[in-house]
């Protein structure tokens, strides 16, 4: 049986297709697709529309917008789009550019901080209008380029030394405190603050100064919470020995109490959580936990996993939101707007009270 002849897909047609088929001239198909055909004769209008019907022609969404001096485009950039945090981020930026006409393009550094110049100039070939920016904030030339551009940028959850951009951010500082406070008012006297290395990433850098603020206050005030004292640990993706160790010191120092953690996002909630099965540790019983973000499988990971939760969609709205009206013409100096976060209180922070002794 011979070989089937596979049909090649028929190539787009061009606006030089539809003038070669209606006779006419470029300029004149280009009349008639920007509505002004009033400088057209009937005749030639009809032979036009005949010739676009015949071909299936349709403009390209993006050589007509940029006629227009609008690409309706917005640039974000995250650090790492296998965040929870980013892609939560992401859908609400998302949502409010779809109510207001706008299309998201994503790029994802994976991380790499190298990449930031190189995200912003791609997103710039294809003529954004402005820039949402998710990442670690080493590189603020990068954005800087953009602003200098004239195209306007806003900033989330991390800043660019030295500048004036729209900041929309969770109040990291109550955030931690909320998280802190909860497991010292549960019982817990020894406390571990894990991140992801901090170097130059501000809001690692403002969650680290607020738990160790937390705990100097705090311990200044030895009747009501006798015996405390935190340090922190920057756990590297692949350093599993490291945190394992971490932990071990942890509960060495906590000695019959078990210890508390604050883990810094999700990525590192997951590192913990994993750290604690290859321990054969159990939360609440061997160690307590508040980690930042409340994720789907939050509530379902050993007796539930105790959360700051960040208004993420809200943070991707008005982050999109404060675009959008520098889009529009608004003129005023750089805003920081600060979300609160919300305590999700589950199993993984309950204090053994067998084990509790003396507070």
């Amino acid at each position: 049986m011979p070989a089937k002849k596979l049909t090649q897909p028929a190539a787009r047609a061009t606006i030089a297709d539809v003038a070669r088929e209606a006779g006419v001239s470029k300029a004149t198909v280009s009349r008639f697709l920007n509505h002004r055909d009033k400088l057209l004769t009937p005749e030639i209008a009809t032979r036009v529309e005949v010739a676009i019907a015949a071909l299936a022609y349709s403009p390209s969404p993006m050589a007509q917008a940029l006629k227009r001096g609008r690409s309706r485009l917005i640039g974000l950039v995250v650090a790492d789009v296998t965040n929870p945090f980013s892609v939560a981020v992401l859908r609400g930026a998302e949502k409010a550019c779809q109510q207001a006409g706008y299309l998201l393009m994503l790029f994802n550094l994976g991380n790499d901080s190298r990449r930031e110049r190189e995200a912003i100039e791609a997103l710039a070939a294809y003529q954004v209008e402005g820039f949402i920016l998710n990442t670690l904030g080493h590189d603020a030339g990068a954005a800087a380029d953009a602003a200098r551009h004239g195209k306007p940028v806003v900033l989330v959850d991390r800043r660019h030394a030295g500048m004036q951009a729209d900041f929309v951010s969770l109040d990291n500082a109550g955030a931690v405190r909320l998280g802190a406070r909860h497991l010292v008012e549960a019982g817990y006297r020894e406390l571990l603050f894990v991140s992801e290395p901090i170097s130059a990433v501000s809001s690692r850098m403002e969650r680290e100064a607020a738990f160790h603020s937390f705990i100097r206050e705090s311990a200044a005030d030895p009747d009501r919470t006798p015996g405390l004292h935190g340090e922190t640990f920057e756990a590297p993706q692949e350093d599993t020995e490291g945190l394992d160790n971490a932990l071990r010191r942890l509960r060495q120092r906590a000695g019959a109490r078990p210890p508390g953690v604050i883990s810094s996002n999700a990525v590192v909630t997951l590192r913990v959580v994993a750290a604690m099965a290859r321990l054969g540790w159990r939360f609440g019983a061997d160690l307590g936990l508040v980690g930042f973000d409340e994720t789907e499988w939050s509530p379902y990971v050993g007796p539930g996993l105790s959360t700051i939760a960040q208004p993420t969609d809200e943070l991707g709205r008005l982050a999109a939101g404060c675009l959008i009206e520098r889009l529009k013409g608004l003129d005023l100096p750089p805003r920081q707007i600060l979300l609160s976060g919300r305590l999700v209180p589950r199993g993984s922070s309950a204090f053994p009270l067998a084990s509790s002794g003396s507070t």
